[in-house]
Parts: structure tokens; C-alpha cells; sequence
């Protein structure tokens, strides 16, 4: 079993995955980056009762569940980039297999595991410590959008 390799360009992904934590919509949601290795990001979403969509059960809204995938896919595509582009997402299937537990925080590890001219490719896990089965499994194409020359991205 090999090693994993660190990021392709440590200032540029450490640069978006601040930025991704502080854009009002994962601010507001508290995301927090966890660890980040080539091709494969961890990401945590603490348990907030205001997040929650069942208040009888206490489970947080599926919508919240998501954005962490969503968040998380997208900060995977940059562990191995070189360098910036916008990568918008083209398409998110999400399989929600239970609701998650309350009062604990959800983990998402994604992984872009194809990086192709146009198109990254990314899948997902939201889980849960302490409990084998995920609460979530995705898989997402994200649109490469690289700058046009004077053009930011």
C-alpha cells in the first residue's frame, strides 16, 4: 500500500478550501476542512439543532447533507489541480441510505478520481463516527472552466 501524496499545489488548495469554509452559504452552516491528500478530501459538518428538518426526530435536513457533498466534491477536484479554475457543478446524484444520527457531526470523504479535459468526475461518503453504515453515497461531474488568458477565474 502506497503512501498518499500531498495536494499537486499546496497554495492554491489551501487558498480554496478557505475560501469554500468562509462563502456565506458554508459559514453559515459552520463546514469545516479536515485533511487533504492528491485526489481525496475530508470535510466536516458539525450538529446543529438549527439545521435540523425533522424536529421530532432531530435528524438534520437532507439539504444540508448536500451542500457538505457538494462543498466537499468541489475542494476534492483541487487537490490536484496546478492551478486555478472554476468547477461548477454539472451534476450531483446523491443516495441517502439513513437519516444521520442526531447530535453528532457528519463527515464527507470525496474523491475526484478522474480529472479529464473538460469534466472532473467525483465520488462521495457523508458518514458518521462510530457507525459502519453511511449516511450517504454521491458520485458528480463538475465543469472545468479553465481562464481564458487576462481573464480570472
Amino acid at each position: 500500500m502506497s503512501l498518499p501524496l500531498p495536494v499537486k499545489n499546496q497554495a492554491l488548495f489551501d487558498g480554496v478550501a478557505q475560501w469554500l469554509c468562509r462563502i456565506p452559504h458554508c459559514d453559515v452552516l459552520k463546514l469545516e476542512f479536515v485533511q487533504g491528500e492528491r485526489g481525496r478530501v475530508t470535510m466536516r459538518l458539525p450538529y446543529q439543532e438549527r439545521l435540523v428538518g425533522d424536529k421530532a426526530a432531530g435528524v438534520m435536513h437532507g439539504g444540508v447533507i448536500t451542500a457538505l457533498i457538494d462543498t466537499t466534491s468541489a475542494l476534492s477536484i483541487f487537490s490536484i489541480l496546478e492551478s486555478v479554475e472554476a468547477t461548477p457543478t454539472l451534476d450531483l446524484r446523491i443516495d441517502y441510505l439513513r437519516p444521520a444520527t442526531p447530535g453528532q457531526a457528519v463527515y464527507c470523504v470525496a474523491e475526484c478520481y478522474r480529472l479529464a479535459r473538460t469534466i472532473a468526475f467525483t465520488r462521495a461518503t457523508a458518514y458518521q463516527e462510530g457507525n459502519p453504515q453511511p449516511v450517504a453515497y454521491s458520485v458528480g461531474t463538475f465543469m472545468r472552466r479553465h481562464p481564458s488568458k487576462g481573464e480570472a477565474a
